[in-house]
């Protein structure tokens, strides 16, 4: 007996328990804004070094994607997004964590089936995205001098 589309959204209803919304934004905004100061500190501890300011946002992404994947390898961060939702979703953040986590369930198929292809399950469109946005981009900047 197959399931009907209305039979199914009336199971999972059922099945999944309602959120508390205002608490739920609440931590995501907290958390959230937590994982944004924790940049800014980082851009402030880097911008003390003899480097450019741009070197210094650039050193700071590294260390935000670098302590998510770790974090992730962990079996941390999943525990921090359970409570903070949409608070890990930070671009920076939430892409590594996206990156990692489908190479950590498929490891057990090998280094290059599994993690080596599963780390790019994600990262591939986004990549071949802006390579592609950036050749339009650039040709729409020439064409109408732009640069």
């Amino acid at each position: 007996m197959a399931t009907t589309g209305k039979e199914y959204g009336k199971m999972a209803k059922k099945a999944s328990p309602d959120s508390p919304l205002i608490p739920d934004c609440i931590k995501a905004f907290l958390i959230g804004g937590a994982v944004c100061c924790i940049g800014q500190a980082f851009t402030e501890l880097y911008s003390l070094l003899p480097i450019e300011k741009d070197t210094a946002k650039t050193l700071t992404s590294m260390t935000l994607i670098a302590i998510t994947a770790v974090l992730t390898g962990l079996a941390v961060f999943p525990k921090i997004a359970k409570h903070a939702g949409a608070g890990t979703i930070v671009p920076i953040t939430g892409f590594a964590n996206a990156m990692v986590s489908p190479a950590m369930e498929f490891q057990s198929e090998g280094r290059i089936l599994g993690t080596g292809s599963k780390l790019f399950t994600i990262a591939g469109p986004v990549i071949a995205y802006g390579c592609s946005a950036a050749f339009v981009y650039g040709i729409i900047a020439y064409i109408f001098k732009l640069y």
